[in-house]
């Protein structure tokens, strides 16, 4: 039985060489796809510890930092037995990025890598991108999925400004939008106009492989 708590505390406390040595033990136990699902989703529970002490003020932004490579380097050792693919990029296309008045990044970069593992192209647009940066990339790079990521309560009006730039660029019919961060729910989902959100960057990548396997 595997004890995810030890792996959740491990990551909220920063504790780089535990973390390290509780996957590499986690991997050598032979474990299921399963097993490495329930492992992965600790660590982000982690990771909100982690945001939680830094909106308490006792972590800081080099904190923030220190634990989303712990993340990425937890995930690179995961990937391989969560089932998505070889990343050739033949499942299809997003445009990522973070909305405009918010600099967060570490769900971002953590669901790219993901969708990357899975197939997908990831055209990364960066941090704090405007509503027209989302429309101009969409229309460069035609994706089948725009991803609209986001943590401060003030995100939530850039993403359905940003949902609406889409629309009049005339290009919302053409593309998914799926909305991530600790501040979504149905109801802001709702009220930006995407087509699906989630919090966890493993159940997002499902969603996206279910979309694109509607359109073959």
């Amino acid at each position: 039985m595997i004890d995810c708590d030890v792996f959740r505390k491990a990551i909220g406390n920063l504790e780089e060489e535990h973390v390290a040595d509780l996957i590499d033990a986690f991997l050598a136990s032979q474990p299921c796809e399963e097993d490495a699902r329930d492992v992965l989703n600790a660590c982000q529970q982690g990771m909100e510890i982690v945001g939680e002490r830094f909106g308490q003020g006792a972590y800081f932004v080099g904190d923030l930092v220190f634990a989303g490579a712990m993340l990425t380097s937890a995930l690179e050792k995961l990937k391989p037995l969560l089932g998505f693919g070889n990343g050739d990029f033949s499942e299809g296309t997003v445009v990522l990025g973070t909305v405009e008045g918010d600099v967060h990044h570490i769900g971002k970069n953590l669901f790219k890598t993901m969708l990357e593992a899975a197939n997908f192209r990831v055209i990364d647009i960066g941090i704090d991108q405007p509503p027209k940066a989302f429309a101009e990339a969409a229309i460069r790079y035609k994706p089948d999925i725009v991803g609209l990521s986001g943590l401060l309560t003030t995100a939530v009006d850039s993403m359905r400004e940003t949902a609406l730039a889409l629309k009049e660029a005339g290009l919302r019919r053409k593309v998914k939008i799926f909305i991530g961060g600790n501040i979504v729910g149905d109801s802001v989902c709702d009220y930006v106009g995407a087509d699906a959100w989630s919090r966890n960057a493993y159940e997002a990548v499902l969603q996206c492989k279910a979309w694109i396997g509607e359109k073959k």
